[in-house]
């Protein structure tokens, strides 16, 4: 395969790179709110850490800082009601979790259909081009469901 622009050659290459897809939650007073994520990764084995990027702009984002907890719902393959729910954002004062089946933690909201959940907290951040990349903590964590977690390709790396 030949391409002849440069630019358009790496966005189709990158964008086949794998991720998973998950649901960051959180609970703040007067606040209770998820978002659709897609760059979550582990990054180390001691501490138990994962990568995390958001766009910048978002209104989760200023609840994120250094130190702060929120939760990682890591959705199974199945689980594409959820993409669409959580898929199109919440703002900070809109209800996100209203008729799905939830645990409340004071740092953020499981899903009950979830694969797994991690409690993580933000222990670094960095600007990194159009994200903040946030490395934390994995505190706690279960599986509560059998399945395989959600993988997804984009077609480029120029847009989710």
């Amino acid at each position: 395969m030949r391409e002849t622009d440069p630019r358009r050659s790496v966005v189709a290459a990158l964008g086949r790179v794998p991720s998973g897809l998950f649901v960051v939650t959180l609970r703040r007073p007067g606040v209770e709110t998820g978002m659709l994520v897609s760059w979550v990764q582990q990054c180390s084995f001691a501490p138990l850490l994962l990568s995390l990027a958001v766009k910048r702009g978002r209104d989760i984002l200023p609840l994120l800082t250094d130190g702060q907890p929120f939760v990682v719902n890591i959705l199974d393959d199945t689980q594409t009601d959820m993409i669409a729910h959580f898929g199109r954002g919440f703002a900070l004062e809109q209800p996100a979790f209203v008729e799905l089946d939830v645990q409340r933690r004071d740092s953020g909201v499981i899903l009950s259909e979830a694969l797994a959940w991690l409690e993580c907290r933000t222990i670094q951040s960095v600007s990194t081009g159009d994200h903040e990349l946030l490395i934390a903590e994995a505190l706690a964590g279960a599986l509560l469901n059998d399945g395989q977690p959600m993988v997804h390709v984009r077609k480029s790396a120029a847009h989710y």
